[in-house]
């Protein structure tokens, strides 16, 4: 391997909340939510102490990673850190708790109102088969929420907080450092 692929290797930083399976814990909710005709209700609500859990440690972890950065002053290293958590909050709390969640709970609500009416399936069935519809839809629903979240966010909040539009998915710390330093 040659020195220079050598350096970008080192030089790319692993985000642990993005590039490793503890990605999949925001979606805890959306599973609960699958199974929410099955199992208790507590059990859904502890899927969304999962996946709020982890939204808060990822934005957590972005304002460390832009708080480690070298800033001109202090004043602009709070506002950077502040933004960096800020954008990491909104964006993951929509598009990783609030928007899958309503939306795989309504897509398990109808399709239980749908089998129940046209079809003779047994309670126990009807509620597995919901679960599997519930299950099922989550990797479709993922990528068109994560673009309309940029696409409201890139309109409203990151505009207030003077933040670049997004690269076609969330606000990463480094972005927002690269952007300071190329002002």
């Amino acid at each position: 391997m040659s020195d220079e692929s050598h350096n970008s290797n080192e030089e790319k930083k692993v985000d642990i909340f993005r590039d490793t399976p503890v990605r999949y814990l925001g979606y805890a909710n959306e599973v609960g939510e699958s199974f929410r005709a099955l199992v208790h209700v507590n059990w859904v609500r502890f899927s969304y102490v999962v996946a709020s859990t982890y939204v808060c440690a990822d934005a957590a972890s972005k304002g460390n990673d832009v708080s480690k950065k070298t800033w001109p002053n202090e004043s602009e290293r709070k506002t950077r850190i502040f933004c960096a958590v800020i954008d990491t909050l909104f964006w993951q709390g929509l598009a990783s708790v609030a928007i899958p969640g309503f939306t795989i709970n309504r897509i398990c609500f109808l399709s239980n109102i749908v089998l129940r009416r046209v079809t003779k399936l047994p309670p126990a069935t009807r509620k597995w088969t919901v679960t599997a519809i519930g299950l099922s839809a989550i990797p479709f629903i993922i990528h068109p929420i994560d673009h309309s979240v940029d696409w409201m966010l890139d309109r409203s909040l990151r505009r207030w907080l003077g933040i670049p539009p997004s690269t076609g998915h969330a606000m990463h710390a480094e972005v927002l450092a690269a952007d300071k330093e190329t002002r």
